[in-house]
């Protein structure tokens, strides 16, 4: 019995001596320093507000302006530690390359899970899904910081700018070109990573598990394209425009998601440099939203205000401008080297830096940084363990099976049977590329599973050739390949995009498939035994018309950057071990399409100039993919069960009354009372005609029966998947906002409804409503 209790002791001696050499994270308030302790800003039982008050007031000058930048100084007289507002976790906890983040992954926690990129996990229309991904993130997130290998806890995520162009290098980094998904996900993201419950409102006392931005305030989708950049483009957006749908998603991020973070754009809207815009920060933001926390620019943007847009005539005037617009950390050092200038000169007062300091030590704070060792606090049991553990790998997988889309299957080609493909070739450029499978913005992964290696796991006999050594597909092998298409059952061609062609701070001239690729799949499909399977990996639409009308081109499935599993996720797809249900977040457009300037900000067409509009609520031309297409490997039938009314009266909800002749209402003259009593219930029918269980996203539209004054020829009001097993069915029930979901802005940005007969849409299935203003 002694020597077992010495052995016990000699073990718990051994833990301690292991937890005192691991390194501790950077934190404020240690209750073994008595020197900081007695602080009153250390004081857990005051508020935060408080709490932050004493804190600044003792801080001198420098010290206040060393905090204003991402690279916060440590303030060591008062136990405050360097901090760096800077870290990544798009899709999974990342890195952005060749520059200090607050985590570098250079300690000994190496990788994290990878998640498919943005573009591809929208493509699930699966709110609950996107949660469940971002509390993933969260938690691995926060565990790096708890084992000592991390320095910041704010991180710069989500992107929720609007896949306007398809030509936009960042489009793959968002949820797509619709404003309500956009929203949707900004909220579920939001609310996954900071710690909150899927419904919200559960954070512990505004505690945060690690803090989100939503990125990048506003109008902001182009980088670089041909000799424009981002920097110095100004654009130039309608109000009915920006009402409708540029601002939406930010708006859905702060009133629902309580995002804690903000980035404002490089880019000026309408003249004026978003990070300098006083009516878009404080007046709108802080004020018609209640945004509470704080507000970053982008990297450089206050230094680009004075220096690339001459927007100012000196430094001073450009940081007197950002920090009285309500902007509070600078990614850079222009506050750092600017500021003092600017008080002695008294472009800007000291009650202007404080007010930024409060917003940003009160988000510190709330990250529990101020709290003394956090892991003796809340979330403080989060550590290695809990990363890359096989449950996040898993989901990881089961993002990338849910999101892939499949776009053709002539025949039924797919799936493949398992017993009787006996050989596969596998050919083309991206195929055994694991950094392709990423995206931009991406971590370390924890494994990486190319579609070379997941089809490899289904038949013994794989030929495998590249085709082309790049995706620039300058050269191709014909013969070789030609020769290996001859000799197998079936061929897989992985083709497409990387970040060679479309990333941050490049933007694509073209919506074709680069070089040869296009010689090189037509090649190998005519000389294939059976009709070729082609498997896309890219953030962007591609016009590939030639391969969807081509016979010899069986099936086809998008499968964007779908992340470290995504080679398994597209294997399983293939050989039938998954139904693909993803549906497409964005249009797909034809190449001529590039005939429309990029800068061209406009959603709405203008038939008097032949321009033809943007998104699928307002583009009027050809498409090659439309937004929400998506095939399966069953068939669902749809059937409207109720609907809950037929008509809608907005003249007996009005508390002003019906705008003189105009046809329509403004949803601001309907009190909230009112708009709670409109909401009703559709309730949709939903069978699997398959012999295959599916999960499949019903997307429930809005489609007026004249679009004029600017409305969208349809609208998403709502969406949401259910899973099926063959034949099965299911009711899908969709709450209604009227006076959200059948509004648009007219204008002057104002949202209104209109009067005449509208129709819920579900496939071909359609419910009419009679709306009376």
């Amino acid at each position: 019995m002694a020597l077992m209790n010495l052995i016990i002791l000699c073990f718990s001696l051994l833990l301690i001596k292991i937890e005192s050499t691991q390194p501790l994270p950077p934190f404020s308030c240690d209750s073994t320093n008595p020197s900081t302790n007695s602080f009153p800003f250390c004081n857990t039982s005051l508020q935060i507000s408080q709490r932050v008050q004493d804190l600044v007031a003792r801080l001198t000058l420098d010290e206040k302006i060393s905090q204003l930048v991402n690279k916060a100084s440590a303030v060591r007289r008062l136990g405050i530690p360097y901090y760096q507002w800077w870290s990544e976790a798009l899709h999974g906890v990342a890195v952005a390359t060749g520059v200090e983040n607050g985590v570098m992954f250079n300690g000994s926690i190496r990788a994290a899970t990878s998640f498919p990129q943005v573009i591809l996990t929208a493509a699930t229309f699966d709110a609950n899904l996107w949660y469940r991904m971002a509390k993933v993130i969260g938690t691995e997130a926060r565990a790096i910081y708890n084992e000592g290998e991390a320095i910041g806890m704010t991180f710069w995520s989500p992107n929720i700018n609007i896949f306007r162009d398809p030509r936009w290098g960042r489009g793959q980094e968002t949820p797509g070109e619709d404003p309500l998904v956009t929203g949707k996900y900004a909220v579920s993201f939001v609310r996954g990573i900071q710690g909150d419950s899927f419904e919200g409102g559960d954070l512990k006392d505004e505690h945060l598990q690690v803090s989100a931005c939503c990125k990048h305030l506003t109008a902001y989708d182009l980088d670089h394209w041909k000799g424009i950049d981002r920097f110095t483009f100004n654009a130039i957006v309608t109000k009915q425009d920006m009402a409708d749908t540029y601002q939406l998603p930010f708006q859905q991020c702060v009133l629902e998601g309580r995002a804690s973070g903000i980035m404002c754009a490089y880019n000026r809207v309408n003249g004026v440099p978003n990070c300098a815009d006083y009516n878009l920060l404080t007046k709108t933001a802080r004020g018609e939203w209640g945004f509470q926390g704080y507000i970053t620019s982008d990297c450089d943007a206050v230094k680009i205000i004075y220096e690339n847009q001459t927007y100012v005539k000196s430094p001073e005037d450009a940081v007197a401008d950002v920090l009285k617009a309500g902007m509070d950390v600078n990614c850079g050092d222009y506050l750092v080297n600017h500021t003092k200038s600017a008080l002695e000169k008294g472009k800007v007062s000291e009650y202007d830096i404080d007010r930024a300091l409060n917003n940003l030590f009160a988000v510190r704070m709330r990250l529990g940084l101020f709290n003394g060792n956090p892991r003796k606090r809340l979330y403080g049991n989060l550590g290695r363990n809990e990363i890359c553990t096989q449950a996040h790998q898993d989901m990881a997988l089961e993002v990338a099976r849910n999101g892939i889309v499949l776009l053709k299957n002539s025949a039924r080609l797919l799936p493949l049977s398992k017993d009787k493909t006996k050989s596969l070739a596998v050919i083309g450029p991206n195929a055994n590329v694991p950094k392709t499978l990423r995206g931009n913005y991406a971590g370390p992964p924890c494994k990486a599973i190319t579609p070379l290696v997941g089809l490899q796991g289904y038949v013994k006999k794989v030929k495998f050739h590249e085709g082309c050594k790049t995706t620039n597909c300058t050269s191709i092998a014909t013969k070789k390949v030609v020769k290996i298409a001859k000799s197998v059952d079936y061929v897989v061609l992985v083709m497409g995009l990387n970040q060679d062609q479309e990333s941050e701070d490049l933007d694509r001239e073209e919506l074709v498939l680069p070089g040869k690729q296009k010689s090189l799949i037509t090649s190998i499909a005519k000389a294939a035994k059976k009709p070729v399977v082609l498997v896309l990996l890219c953030g962007g639409p591609i016009d590939i018309s030639f391969a969807k009308n081509d016979p010899k081109i069986g099936s086809i499935l998008w499968a964007g950057y779908p992340g470290e599993a995504g080679g398994q996720a597209i294997a399983e797809i293939i050989f039938g071990d998954h139904n693909p249900g993803g549906r497409l977040p964005m249009t797909w457009y034809p190449k001529d399409f590039i005939k429309i300037p990029m800068t061209d900000m406009r959603l709405r067409p203008d038939p008097s100039s032949g321009y033809p509009g943007r998104t699928y609520r307002f583009y009027k031309g050809k498409k090659v993919f439309e937004f929400g297409y998506g095939l399966s490997y069953s068939k669902y039938s749809y059937k409207f069960v109720s609907a809950g009314q037929n008509k809608l009266d907005f003249k007996k909800l009005s508390t002003t009354g019906t705008v003189e002749n105009s046809g329509y209402i403004p949803v601001s003259a309907i009190d909230s009372d009112s708009c709670n009593k409109a909401k009703f219930t559709a309730v949709v029918g939903v069978k699997n005609q398959g012999k295959m269980v599916g999960k499949h996203p019903v997307l429930l539209f809005l489609r007026r029966e004249e679009a004029s004054y600017g409305s969208p020829m349809k609208q998403l009001v709502a969406f949401q998947t259910v899973r099926l097993n063959p034949k099965a069915k299911a009711n899908v029930e969709f709450q209604v906002n009227p006076c959200e979901h059948f509004s648009r802005a007219n204008e002057d940005g104002l949202l209104v409804i209109e009067e005449g007969t509208q129709f819920l849409v579900v496939g071909d299935e359609e419910y009419s409503i009679s709306i009376n203003v």
